[in-house]
């Protein structure tokens, strides 16, 4: 017997000459001259044709078969019409056939009988417009053909090259010939053709380097290191994937993978000699008819392939969705037997290692999707390298907001915040880095079947995320009083894994930061508060940089009087002080910003738990306010006599507290300011029009009793009118018209003994302090005058006349002074006045 081409030639046998331009010229004379003619007779008529008739001849020498007696029949039949072209490129990929005659032996005879029947189908003329794209049609030789219309018609064979209709709808007595490029041959012939290629000689791997269509098979063998192995004695069954079969794996592993030397990793090797283990079952050579349904092992431990009934044949199952067909079977070796396939069989490794190439980064994904264009403009927003960080190793569990939750956020963010640009500072930029990191858990792929109810899961960011499990639906629990729902959830990507979510998370820090930013200042706040626009006039008019200041970082706590507590201020002052604007002076503007200034606590803001009652704070002014915490309010303790009341506590700004109050506060300074100073007696008997004269006996007498009298004292003054000085003169007579009369030392120094006598020194005695027949010691060299107290107060001197007092208890800054009607006088007085007594 003649031996058939090798594997790697009979690959190639179907790659036929096209005969369309010689055809086409016959087409119109053979349809005119063959529709009373059988399909025989028609083919007989055409030269085009006469292979087809001598290989009908020549199959008819086989006993009881009259294929062309059969095709001469009633039928109907339609034939595929195969051209001498077609037949003459057939017989030039045959090793020892040069033409039909050579097909002599009753086994070759069989073999294209076989060829010839799978060109005929009985029971139907069926013209070119009765055929349908992937229509199946059964021939005589029992496999089916298959038809394919895209650009034409084509005939599907076993092959992988398809037969072209040349000349369609050649209409016969009999039936319909369609005239094609290329001999069809059905699966049986390429099994019978391929099971006489037996290689008594070579190993399998022998047979991989001599078949062309298994280059790449060849070159991940010798790549994996295995050509030694299924070298070996063996038995092995090799399940051949072909180049073509290769080349698809690459393209679904993508732009990385173009061969394959983009096999280069210790991880990439492994895969790759994983891979080409589980097309070898080893210790068995499993042949065709060996082939059953089930589970084999491979020689990949612990993975199996699955043969799987196909119709008359089998197909191979592995971990992918796709099965690959047989399309050679038992290509013998010296030890074992290969079938060539149409696709790399996969074990699960790698399925998932194909799986995680198809697979986008989270970052890739976001961009790829247009509801997360706001998470990633707030992740390139963020400036922090988060971009770089998602697009990495991972693994990570990300919660992605939608965009619609972002706007929400914007939204809920107010005026100053239109669009993620508008986080632009440092301070913002990193407040955008503690959103963005909250929600992203690192180190694992939480998918949701991995979550459970009441769970916390710790984020980038530092704070927990919770999780509720509710209605079959994943809500994530962040620091505010709403959850978000997972819309999407278990987005796989290749460094982890997607959630999509209706809400922005956040944390309790950026609640806190969100808080502290969309509060005002205390200035704002005073601002925008009708009820402190006179509060706001007195930082403004004070002139002192106030205003400025209390707009600053601070903290701290101001106790904020109203503008009726200002005006009560004001209508106190007097007429001086109509409103603010009368601050005027330099002096008057430092009064203000004393009395401001007590208002103001540095350093700190006081909310109303932080005060205690007794509590002292030391005021911006230097003096200290009190805190008197009665009957649930707090009240303000100042140097007056009436507390302010706290009416609104705790209104917060950013850079503090603030603290309305009824009552503007006043410190001791600016009491002092405002109050003048209780004048000295001195300064008393100078306003007292009645007592001019004692002025001036104190004055006339220069003995520094003025200046005595305005000092510290304590002292008690009995202070003698104006008309008690003149009785004194008129009674010392003619020498004496006026205290000016006392102008010698000796004069001068009795004037003063005798207003010493009207002087206590060391106590200043009210006229309720006294008693009857008191003796009071005077500063008059020790001598006493005496109280009289019976109907009225009256001083008994050394006279034989008493002095009333009236008025009494003139209060002064150093003592007090009793207003008398005389002069008193000393025993040398009344001596003076009585000489002859004094005798």
């Amino acid at each position: 017997m003649k031996k058939f081409v090798p594997i790697k030639n009979l690959l190639a046998l179907f790659a036929l000459i096209s005969v369309v331009l010689s055809c086409e010229k016959e087409e119109d004379t053979m349809t005119e001259r063959s529709q009373t003619k059988t399909i025989v007779e028609t083919a007989s008529g055409e030269d085009a044709l006469s292979s087809l008739v001598t290989a009908l001849t020549a199959v008819d020498n086989l006993e009881e078969t009259d294929l062309a007696g059969t095709l001469s029949g009633d039928g109907p039949f339609t034939v595929f019409a195969p051209t001498n072209e077609a037949f003459a490129a057939l017989l030039d990929q045959l090793e020892g056939f040069d033409s039909l005659e050579d097909f002599d032996s009753a086994e070759e005879l069989e073999i294209l009988k076989t060829i010839l029947t799978y060109h005929v189908v009985s029971g139907v003329a069926a013209k070119s417009t009765d055929l349908e794209e992937g229509q199946k049609i059964g021939t005589v030789q029992g496999e089916e053909v298959a038809i394919t219309l895209e650009g034409g018609v084509f005939i599907d064979d076993a092959t992988d090259t398809n037969a072209k209709v040349v000349i369609p709808d050649v209409e016969a007595s009999n039936g319909i010939v369609h005239v094609i490029d290329k001999v069809l041959l059905p699966q049986a012939i390429i099994d019978a053709l391929n099971s006489g290629m037996e290689n008594e000689e070579g190993t399998l791997v022998d047979v991989v380097v001599a078949t062309e269509a298994l280059s790449i098979l060849e070159a991940a063998v010798i790549k994996a290191g295995l050509a030694e192995t299924l070298s070996s004695e063996g038995p092995f069954t090799v399940f051949a994937p072909t180049d073509e079969a290769f080349i698809d794996l690459l393209t679904a592993l993508g732009e990385d993978y173009n061969g394959l030397d983009d096999f280069d990793t210790e991880e990439e090797l492994a895969l790759l000699k994983d891979i080409l283990l589980f097309h070898v079952i080893a210790g068995a050579e499993v042949k065709e008819a060996d082939l059953a349904e089930g589970a084999v092992e491979t020689a990949l431990k612990g993975n199996s392939v699955e043969i799987i009934a196909s119709g008359e044949t089998f197909v191979i199952g592995d971990a992918s969705e796709t099965n690959a067909n047989i399309t050679a079977t038992d290509v013998m070796a010296s030890n074992g037997v290969a079938h060539t396939i149409d696709k790399v069989l996969l074990p699960q490794s790698a399925v998932d290692f194909v799986a995680t190439l198809t697979l986008k980064n989270i970052v890739d994904i976001a961009v790829a999707t247009d509801d997360l264009s706001l998470l990633v403009g707030a992740l390139q927003q963020a400036d922090a390298g988060l971009v770089e960080t998602l697009g990495g190793e991972g693994p990570f569990t990300v919660f992605a907001p939608t965009n619609e939750a972002f706007a929400e956020l914007l939204n809920t963010l107010g005026d100053d915040f239109n669009s993620l640009s508008d986080f632009d500072t440092t301070e913002e930029k990193a407040l955008l880095v503690k959103v963005l990191t909250y929600h992203v858990v690192a180190g694992t792929a939480a998918f949701s079947t991995d979550l459970s109810n009441g769970q916390h899961i710790e984020t980038v960011q530092g704070e927990n995320v919770g999780i509720n499990l509710k209605d079959g639906t994943v809500h994530i629990v962040d620091a505010t009083e709403t959850n978000a729902t997972v819309v999407t959830p278990d987005v796989e990507a290749s460094n982890g894994v997607v959630h999509v979510i209706n809400k922005v998370l956040l944390p309790q820090e950026v609640l806190d930061a969100l808080a502290a930013m969309s509060l005002k200042t205390i200035v704002e706040i005073a601002v925008a508060t009708d009820d402190l626009s006179l509060l706001v006039g007195a930082l403004q008019q004070a002139d002192a940089g106030l205003v400025e200041t209390l707009g600053g970082e601070g903290p701290f706590t101001v106790f904020a009087p109203t503008n009726e507590a200002f005006a009560e201020l004001l209508n106190t002052l007097g007429d001086d002080y109509n409103d603010l604007s009368d601050f005027d002076t330099a002096d008057e503007k430092a009064l203000l910003v004393d009395i401001l200034t007590y208002h103001v606590v540095a350093g700190t803001a006081a909310f109303s738990t932080d005060l205690s009652n007794g509590q002292h704070i030391e005021t911006f002014q230097g003096e200290n306010v009190g805190i008197d915490l009665k009957g649930g309010t707090v009240h303000i303790e100042d140097a007056t006599e009436t507390n302010a009341t706290v009416v609104t506590p705790d209104v917060e700004a950013s850079n503090g507290v603030v603290h309305v109050i009824n009552k503007v506060l006043l410190p001791q300074s600016a009491l002092d300011a405002l109050t003048p100073a209780e004048p000295n007696i001195v300064e008393t008997a100078q306003s007292v029009a009645d007592l001019s004269l004692l002025v001036d006996a104190l004055i006339q007498a220069d003995a520094g009793l003025v200046e005595i009298l305005s000092g510290d004292g304590p002292f008690t003054v009995f202070a003698p009118t104006n008309a008690a000085f003149a009785d004194l003169l008129d009674a010392l007579g003619d020498d004496y018209h006026s205290l000016a009369d006392f102008d010698t030392d000796q004069e001068k120094a009795l004037l003063a003994r005798v207003l010493k006598y009207h002087v206590v020194v060391g106590a200043a005695v009210a006229s309720t302090d006294l008693r009857d027949h008191q003796r009071i010691e005077t500063a008059n060299h020790g001598e006493a005058i005496f109280a009289i107290v019976n109907h009225g107060i009256r001083i008994r001197d050394k006279s034989d006349t008493d002095a009333n007092v009236g008025p009494a208890d003139i209060t002064t800054s150093n003592g007090i002074v009793h207003v008398i009607d005389k002069v008193l006088l000393p025993q040398e007085v009344v001596d003076l006045l009585n000489p002859a007594a004094s005798h």
